[in-house]
């Protein structure tokens, strides 16, 4: 009876404006290194992160995805990018406390006023572009919210190994786009947003 009430909770769900959706992106080399730098003791896999927005009775996700920059991406083609072996999206479902949903509307406003402008791919905490968990965090940055109640955290970035030594696949990266390596730089990252105490998970589409 309790296998049968959880798989029917689980059809049941139903997305909501504003809730996050946390993904693993895949075993490429960059998605491996985000994860291996950024992963918390409450999350380990996530590689990516945006926005779910409902439009003209349709969902999208507001993101900043790598060659894309800031776009409304439609829900199937977010859920689609990365599969387990059981043809199942790698893709969980967090909903924020309620206490910021009248900031939900704002939040998503701020995400597409920047459609169009240009993924970050150095991860600079600039407003001249933006990768995903930052643009994430500055849709509730921006607003007037105590800088104590930013539903989620932010830290110095940190690209290096357990050694302290940068990453063979971090050092690459950016040798290959003539830039510094910015360590200490502060940041945030999609695996430090889900380990928020403010917000809940509450579906995984890989358990569908």
């Amino acid at each position: 009876m309790f296998s049968c009430q959880n798989n029917q909770n689980k059809n049941n769900f139903e997305l909501k404006q504003g809730d996050l959706l946390f993904q693993n992106t895949g075993t490429g080399d960059i998605d491996n290194a985000i994860k291996d730098v950024t992963a918390t003791s409450l999350a380990k896999n996530y590689s990516h992160v945006g926005m779910a927005m409902k439009k003209d009775g349709k969902w999208f996700v507001i993101e900043a995805f790598p060659k894309e920059g800031v776009s409304q991406t439609p829900l199937t083609k977010f859920l689609n990018r990365n599969k387990n072996k059981f043809n199942k999206s790698a893709t969980t479902v967090a909903r924020l406390d309620n206490y910021y949903q009248p900031y939900i509307a704002k939040a998503i406003a701020y995400g597409v006023e920047r459609i169009n402008t240009p993924y970050d791919e150095i991860f600079l905490w600039d407003d001249n572009s933006y990768y995903c968990s930052e643009l994430v965090y500055k849709m509730f940055s921006s607003q007037d919210l105590p800088k104590d109640a930013i539903p989620f955290l932010t830290h110095p970035m940190t690209f290096n190994d357990s050694t302290g030594i940068p990453m063979p696949s971090w050092k690459t990266y950016y040798k290959t786009r003539n830039q510094p390596i910015p360590e200490g730089i502060e940041g945030t990252n999609p695996n430090l947003m889900a380990s928020s105490p403010r917000i809940k998970f509450v579906h995984d589409y890989e358990n569908e």
